[in-house]
């Protein structure tokens, strides 16, 4: 088993650096934030540019800037930002909250529609509610999300004016952009669940329990559900750390304090400092998700230990 997580740490290492290493090359060819720092400031000279990128330390070769960027990175210090030089862990600090509560209430809409409507398509295979579900999970995949958050606030916010339609202001204001995120991971844990409950009610102990006389409710969550967890609280848990990646235009539709309105500023802005550290920190907690995950499947499963 230490043999097992030793690789496994190894290759979040890995993958930790190749994630930087390519953001910190990529966003360096978004534009030069000397420039945005001097718009406004009336007539400037290439010395003045040059004398602002040295002050930022962006006259020094790339791969220098990266090394700074990882040792800083090692001890806990993301360094400043270019408007303003608030510390950029600051304001992570502050954004990261807000977007893993929004996360957190996506996935908790996902999984309360998904599994009673996934058993439900089991149950009824191939007659019409199953029909009705499939289908309309279908119609819910080829949604992007973005037009369902502009919907969701055409109609709830502009015409009945019944939420909030920005900002994070009370438990109203979670409602749109969780229903967003969680209704598209809906549409696809559906069909997981279903397609799961259908092979786990085959399985030989599910015939034994109902010759036994049971209850269709107790076969179905007591012994059929319980025992097909184990792959959707997998599957879940993977998604959960994809959705973390994807929660960015949301945040932006709803002006959602969080990491992905972060990063849009910092884009906007070249504000290198900012965006490498939010990309950093997503992708910590991406590469978390999917080792704990790795982690449990070695406890669980002494095969993919071996393999």
């Amino acid at each position: 088993m230490a043999k097992f997580l030793f690789y496994r740490l190894l290759q979040a290492l890995f993958v930790l650096v190749a994630v930087t290493l390519i953001v910190s090359f990529a966003i360096r060819l978004t534009g030069d934030p000397a420039v945005m720092l001097a718009q406004g400031a009336g007539s400037i000279t290439e010395a003045d540019l040059e004398r602002i990128r040295e002050a930022l330390g962006l006259n020094q070769p790339f791969l220098v800037q990266y090394l700074n960027f990882l040792k800083g990175l090692f001890t806990g210090d993301l360094g400043r930002s270019f408007m303003g030089g608030t510390p950029v862990g600051d304001l992570i600090g502050r954004a990261l909250p807000a977007t893993l509560a929004l996360a957190f209430a996506s996935m908790f809409v996902s999984i309360a529609l998904s599994i009673p409507l996934g058993v439900k398509a089991a149950v009824s295979r191939g007659r019409w509610p199953d029909q009705v579900i499939r289908v309309v999970s279908l119609v819910g995949l080829s949604f992007p999300n973005f037009w369902l958050a502009i919907m969701l606030v055409l109609l709830l916010s502009i015409t009945f004016n019944l939420l909030p339609p920005s900002g994070m202001e009370g438990w109203q204001s979670f409602i749109m952009p969780a229903a967003t995120m969680g209704i598209i991971l809906t549409a696809t844990n559906v069909r997981l669940v279903r397609t799961t409950m259908l092979e786990t009610l085959r399985s030989q102990y599910i015939m034994v329990a109902r010759a036994k006389g049971l209850s269709d409710s107790v076969v179905l969550y007591k012994h059929a559900l319980r025992n097909c967890s184990i792959p959707l609280i997998t599957y879940f848990g993977l998604q959960f750390g994809g959705l973390l990646g994807g929660i960015v235009v949301i945040e932006r539709v709803f002006n959602w304090p969080g990491l992905g309105t972060l990063a849009f500023d910092a884009v906007a802005a070249r504000d290198y400092p900012v965006l490498q550290g939010v990309i950093t920190v997503l992708s910590l907690l991406i590469i978390s998700i999917n080792l704990l995950v790795d982690i449990a499947y070695g406890f669980v499963d002494p095969r993919v230990r071996k393999s």
